[in-house]
């Protein structure tokens, strides 16, 4: 009689949950799994965006053109410098940031804060602060020629290819350290302090504890904030549109997402767009998949 009631109200608990979370499954299904489909039905055809025409089907034709085609390579390009560089920064300080914030006796929840503000700012208001910064006139030509020792000079924040690639990436970087220092602070103050007493009986110095201990230990949240941080750099398009919409030239920093839209938006090649977008999703989800397949031999133990 027992297990019949807790088999009655197992039921009652699994038909209520999946009530309740139907809604989701149909949020996800219209707005998520529905535009990947048909993107990747679209992208086996070449369509105008514009045009009342039906749609004509060309099979793989877009992606083996996109694979021989100058502009996209050059997108691909721009999408790696950008990416590569931005990651590592972000990870290699954001870590650094954490460890100092961590250490501090007083105001930690202080710099917590000031270090995340810029992240609670749209990519939008972020690009448009930077780019009165970046201005002839601007913070960044006078900070520069206060260190150089110079006077008037213009560097060309968003002229110079070197200089609008190096702009792009102080801005993610500005804007997303402070996120992903306060998940590195997070995954530092799971560590158990009895490690640290243990270590400094035995005589560790700040170093070696931070090489033996901290480092080792904090590596499933280093594996976290690498994936996390190299997604959002593909993702990457709100500092480039508007820096290529205020005069800067677009082919240093024509990345993926930034060709994407000028192909359907502005070449209204919709079906030529659809495939690059696929081509963008299938690295994406194989960065999910090494996260995956890592964190499974990353377990940690503190014993």
């Amino acid at each position: 009689m027992k297990k019949n009631n807790n088999y009655n109200i197992d039921r009652q608990k699994s038909f209520w949950g999946l009530i309740f979370v139907i809604p989701s499954l149909l949020f996800f299904a219209i707005f998520s799994f529905y535009p990947i489909l048909n993107a990747i039905y679209m992208s086996l055809f070449k369509k105008n965006l514009l045009s009342l025409r039906a749609p004509q089907f060309v099979g793989l034709k877009n992606y083996l053109y996109l694979f021989s085609s100058r502009q996209f390579l050059q997108s691909v390009k721009n999408s790696a410098i950008f990416s590569i560089s931005t990651f590592l920064l972000l990870v290699l300080f954001s870590l650094f940031f954490a460890v100092l914030i961590s250490n501090l006796s007083k105001f930690q929840k202080f710099f917590q804060m000031v270090f995340y503000s810029p992240a609670v700012l749209s990519s939008v208001v972020a690009a448009l602060i930077w780019l009165f910064i970046f201005d002839p006139r601007g913070l960044a030509n006078q900070g520069l020629n206060f260190l150089a020792s110079t006077r008037g000079v213009d560097y060309k924040w968003l002229a110079s290819t070197n200089m609008l690639r190096l702009a792009t990436i102080l801005v993610y970087f500005w804007k997303y350290v402070g996120y992903f220092t306060i998940i590195f602070i997070a995954g530092i103050g799971s560590i158990p302090s009895s490690l640290y007493e243990a270590s400094k009986i035995d005589g560790a110095t700040p170093v070696q504890e931070f090489f033996y201990i901290t480092l080792p230990l904090l590596k499933p949240t280093t594996l976290l904030v690498s994936i996390m941080a190299m997604v959002r750099c593909l993702k990457t398009f709100s500092t480039q549109y508007l820096f290529t919409t205020a005069g800067a030239p677009s082919r240093p920093i024509n990345v993926i997402t930034l060709n994407i839209y000028n192909t359907a938006i502005q070449d209204h090649r919709i079906g030529l767009a659809s495939a690059m977008s696929i081509l963008l999703f299938i690295v994406l989800i194989f960065l999910a998949w090494v996260q995956l397949k890592i964190s499974k031999s990353d377990e940690v133990s503190y014993q």
